[in-house]
């Protein structure tokens, strides 16, 4: 069917009038007030994401906070006992006189009981059954502070792997893979900017310092309709807004890197900032070193977050946020520097109680840059860059039925390579791209057992010149070349992606979900490793390549027991791809200005089951995930044009967390992994050609990777807190039964007989001791 803006416009409008007439019908002829406000900690002034805000007098009546702490509610002329709620927080009660619109603020006190502070749940405490929204977890930063990890530094995204359907890339890597999509099909935002790569040190840390981050959320492909560009993933990452009551110094000294972390208020109560640093200190032990090659070596890195509010009224509140982080790598007379720059300004307006906006400039930058030699004559850099202006709204018609819309407009600029000597320059054609999008979604209760949410986005990706552009036979010959002048549009793709979700309460402790949704990509990462290094090649849709599609169709039934002190879920989904990319035999990706005649394109399958079990109270928390799934392929140039195993695709997958609070002062915690080894492609035999030995391969990824399995332990000592000053040792083993798993096999003649091959495993790490020292004044 054939994309016009007449079929685009229907549909949007039936989604609006859909909304619009339920609340019509909700309304009639009474008189309707608003009750709106924002839930904040009262402590720091941090807004409470998620936080529930609940009608006595109304029973399954409530709304949630959305991501900067605003709720509203449209109820009929009365008197309510209004009650907000958050996990770790003691509720608060209010009694409202309903006669008029009321602004109703909410700051909330933690809860004195130590046992709340390793509490691992969602914001309300059933939300798990009432929500609509499927294929989500969130994660609250007290999980991530308390689970043991390689060196014992504190890491998002390494804790997201301990989650159903979310698998780690490699050993003590922060990529990481979501239902069998490649590690470049997840989103990854911070405070709305893209982060094209999120690892430091070739994948060892990821690029967030946990002292900064308030929220993580991430969308197993189920994602509103907000959200766009991958595949397979979106993890949405909030940062703190710092506290606006008094001024907190807190940070960390560890065995290979120290943080420090400074928040405090501009002007009391209106807004804040909080400003944190982290670095690593290798390259100061290698000055230590005898060697020259290693005592000159370069091998650190830092990042540096930063965050600024302020609260103009009670309708107008504007953000300031950044990030920046670089690595650099120096051996000898080679050297490898890669960094993010991201930044937001956001502007929160409120149009009326009922119609909430936020307008986002954003910009993101990676760049990473190869020197050849010493002084840095012989270079090679590559970029990629964005600027975004973005759009939102909220419209809160009545509890129950909240309708969502906006637009986003990115322009991309990509620089494949730049190569410098002396002062000669060759240039791989520039990149550059326009993408757009438009999405309207409605929340809607159709029954106090029946939620739905529906949605659909529209998107335009456009290739605009200048530069040169190529067309291949299927053998990938170049059979014509054009020249596009500046500005000129060379291709444009057009992609409707509906999404929509239902959740059936089978009771007040179980319901069951299904959704469905579409997902485009436009951005692909070429890359010869099975995740994101410095040197990937982001490629943007062309006239050869496609945009990758994904259809998703999922189920779920889910089911607390004991009050909420335990739940459960289970969710099967199978999610089919169009457009997927696969690399030639023998492809030559780096510095190719013909990088696409290397590609190969075909379809892709992925389905399986996750189930999740965890206690959520009590001095003994933590959580169990099980994941049963296949990820494979067909191209028809490779294997025959039959199916094979992606290189993520793992048959088993299994986490266990658990956490003890022993005393008000110690803590202790472990987790145990363990996965199928990755399908990799290995040499079948070999053959001798003009006397040299050559190995002989048959199908792709047809063999794979030995079981994967590791415990890691780690004792937390809070050895003083009061109300000012806080001080702890965190002890951590990482690796502790020390199991030798394999990092790579590789293989060659046995020395002792020439005619036999042995396989040679190399093992990355045993055992790792760690010590971190926190502080908090």
């Amino acid at each position: 069917m054939k994309i016009t803006p007449k079929i685009i416009k229907s549909i949007l409008c039936v989604i609006v009038l859909t909304g619009i007439s339920v609340s019509a019908a909700y309304s009639q002829s009474q008189n309707k007030y608003i009750i709106s406000g924002i839930v904040k900690d009262a402590k720091t002034g941090e807004t409470l994401i998620g936080a529930s805000i609940v009608i006595k007098e109304l029973p399954g009546t409530g709304v949630t906070t959305n991501t900067f702490g605003f709720y509203s509610m449209k109820l009929p002329e009365g008197t309510y006992t209004v009650s907000t709620q958050y996990i770790g927080y003691e509720s608060k009660v209010e009694k409202v006189v309903l006669n008029r619109d009321v602004k109703l603020d909410f700051n909330l006190h933690e809860k004195a009981n130590e046992l709340q502070e390793i509490t691992i749940t969602n914001s309300r405490k059933n939300e798990n059954i009432t929500s609509v929204q499927m294929g989500a977890q969130n994660l609250n930063v007290k999980e991530i502070n308390n689970i043991p990890v390689i060196f014992g530094e504190k890491d998002v995204l390494k804790t997201l792997q301990l989650l159903p359907g979310i698998q780690p890339v490699g050993e003590g890597n922060s990529g990481f893979y979501v239902r069998g999509g490649a590690s470049d099909q997840n989103l990854i935002l911070l405070d709305g900017a893209t982060v094209f790569n999120a690892s430091h040190l070739l994948g060892f840390f990821s690029v967030f310092n946990s002292d900064a981050i308030k929220d993580v959320t991430i969308y197993k492909g189920d994602a509103p309709a907000q959200y766009g560009g991958r595949i397979s993933s979106v993890v949405d990452i909030r940062m703190n807004d710092g506290n606006d009551e008094k001024t907190i110094v807190s940070g960390g000294i560890g065995l290979i890197d120290s943080r420090l972390n400074v928040e405090g208020p501009i002007v009391k109560d209106r807004g804040s900032f909080i400003v944190s640093v982290r670095r690593t200190y290798a390259d100061l032990f290698l000055k230590l070193s005898h060697d020259s090659i290693t005592k000159n070596s370069r091998l650190y890195f830092y990042d540096l977050n930063a965050k600024a509010n302020y609260r103009i009224n009670d309708n107008n509140r504007i953000f300031l946020s950044g990030y920046l982080g670089k690595d650099v790598l120096g051996i000898s007379s080679f050297g490898l520097n890669w960094g993010n720059v991201a930044g937001t300004f956001r502007w929160n307006h409120l149009f009326s109680q009922q119609l909430f906006s936020n307008t986002s400039l954003i910009f993101s930058n990676y760049k990473d840059e190869i020197a050849l030699d010493r002084n840095n004559s012989l270079n090679i850099v590559s970029k990629i860059q964005n600027f975004s202006l973005q759009q939102d709204f909220q419209y809160y018609i009545n509890p129950g039925n909240t309708l969502k819309f906006g637009y986003n407009s990115t322009y991309y600029e990509i620089i494949p390579g730049a190569l410098t000597s002396g002062d000669s320059t060759f240039n791989l054609t520039n990149k550059y791209c326009w993408e757009n999008a438009v999405y309207v979604s409605n929340e809607l209760t159709l029954s106090h057992k029946l939620k739905t949410e529906y949605g659909l986005r529209f998107t335009s990706f456009s290739i605009i010149g200048p530069g040169a552009y190529y067309t291949y036979d299927s053998q990938g010959n170049t059979m014509d070349t054009t020249d596009y002048a500046a500005g000129k549009f060379i291709k444009t793709y057009f992609n409707l992606q509906p999404r929509v979700e239902f959740t059936y309460l089978l009771s007040g402790t179980s319901s069951v979900k299904a959704s469905y949704d579409r997902n485009i990509q436009n951005l692909h990462l070429i890359s010869n490793s099975t995740t994101s290094n410095p040197t990937s090649l982001w490629l943007p849709s062309s006239n050869n390549v496609k945009p990758e599609i994904a259809d998703q169709v999922s189920l779920g039934y889910y089911r607390n027991f004991k009050r909420n002190k335990y739940e459960f879920s289970a969710e099967i989904y199978y999610k089919k791809i169009q457009n997927q990319i696969d690399y030639r035999n023998g492809a030559q990706l780096n510095f190719n200005e013909n990088v696409e005649s290397q590609l190969l394109y075909g379809i892709g399958r992925a389905y399986g089951i996750e189930l999740y079990a965890k206690k959520n109270v009590g001095k003994f928390t933590g959580w169990l995930s099980y994941t049963l799934s296949r990820a494979e392929q067909r191209f028809a140039l490779i294997n025959d044009g039959h199916y094979y195993p992606s290189t993520q695709d793992r048959t088993h997958d299994i986490s266990i967390v658990g956490i003890y609070k022993v005393s008000p002062k110690w803590t202790l915690s472990a987790t145990w992994v363990y996965y199928t080894g990755n399908a990799v492609t290995f040499p079948s035999g070999k053959y001798s050609l003009d006397g040299t030995v050559v190995n002989y391969y048959t199908e792709r990824n047809g063999y794979r990777m030995p079981p994967y399995h590791r415990l890691d332990l780690s004792a937390t000592w809070i050895r003083k807190k009061t109300a000012t000053r806080e001080s702890s040792w965190t002890f951590s083993i990482y690796n502790a039964y020390d199991r030798a798993n394999a990092y790579t096999i590789t293989f060659q003649p046995d020395p002792n007989n020439p005619q036999r091959t042995e396989a040679i495993q190399t093992t990355l790490f045993k055992i790792v001791p760690s010590i971190t020292y926190n502080f908090k004044l």
